[in-house]
């Protein structure tokens, strides 16, 4: 029986690296595919404009065939818009704590919007950097970070700064997301910040085929700092998927 595809999309600041232990995991029952964005293999020029779209472009040339997405952050925000553009092309979707700020409501959630203006829309270098990391992931984060990761967010800054931008602009609806119907696991870390926490529930209650997943004691990095117990239930996720899809897809 052919295997079928996964492509795992990564978030932003970081490389398909993150997803190496879940590709292993994955392997031998699905084709996957990990790619870095652009920017992240060769580098996007300084001071160059940048808007996720051109992203999106890109990993749609990955979808020649329909396949699962998977996604963190940023990446998960790019999966849930190239459900949006090829619906036909996506049998299920599991995205960890997506950036889709836009699914938030300006007067319910004005609370976790309130909080999207901590990050200045001004680069300034490594004081955006820091004050990125430390917006996910708490005071003094970036300087506990050591200095070769620093680095790596140095490297790709500017691309990231513009994926920010671009992305902290988008006004894709909760109701525009809820007309997705591949099966979606959106998962969430309990210490996350309160925007991500309110958007990965308004997701999984607008999506018609969604569960939501809260990891305890979790936060913004659990792909990383918790991947054994996240790529379990991707895993388990795209599998009953796989295997629901595979047997409808059989002859009587």
């Amino acid at each position: 029986m052919t295997r079928q595809t996964a492509v795992l999309i990564h978030s932003g600041g970081f490389t398909s690296r993150q997803w190496r232990k879940l590709a292993e995991m994955l392997s031998p029952g699905f084709h996957v595919i990990a790619p870095d964005l652009l920017g992240y293999g060769t580098p996007w020029p300084d001071g160059e404009p940048f808007h996720f779209r051109q992203d999106l472009d890109y990993l749609e040339t990955l979808l020649a065939e329909p396949v699962h997405l998977v996604g963190h952050s940023y990446g998960g925000f790019l999966a849930l818009q190239l459900a949006l553009r090829h619906p036909e092309r996506v049998r299920s979707i599991a995205a960890y704590e997506p950036v889709a700020f836009g699914a938030l409501d300006d007067v319910e959630d004005a609370d976790a919007r309130a909080t999207l203006d901590n990050v200045s829309r001004e680069w300034s270098g490594d004081p955006w950097l820091a004050a990125f990391v430390e917006w996910w992931n708490g005071r003094g984060a970036w300087d506990r970070l050591n200095e070769e990761t620093r680095n790596a967010f140095r490297a790709v800054g500017w691309k990231l700064f513009q994926e920010v931008m671009s992305l902290g602009a988008d006004r894709t609806s909760r109701e525009t997301y809820g007309t997705i119907t591949a099966p979606t696991l959106v998962m969430s870390g309990e210490l996350t910040p309160l925007a991500s926490r309110r958007v990965a529930q308004k997701l999984a209650q607008a999506l018609p085929d969604a569960r939501l997943k809260i990891f305890e004691g979790v936060g913004h990095m659990g792909p990383i700092s918790h991947a054994a117990a996240v790529n379990a239930e991707i895993v388990q996720h795209l599998t009953e998927v796989s295997t629901r899809t595979s047997r409808s897809a059989s002859p009587l």
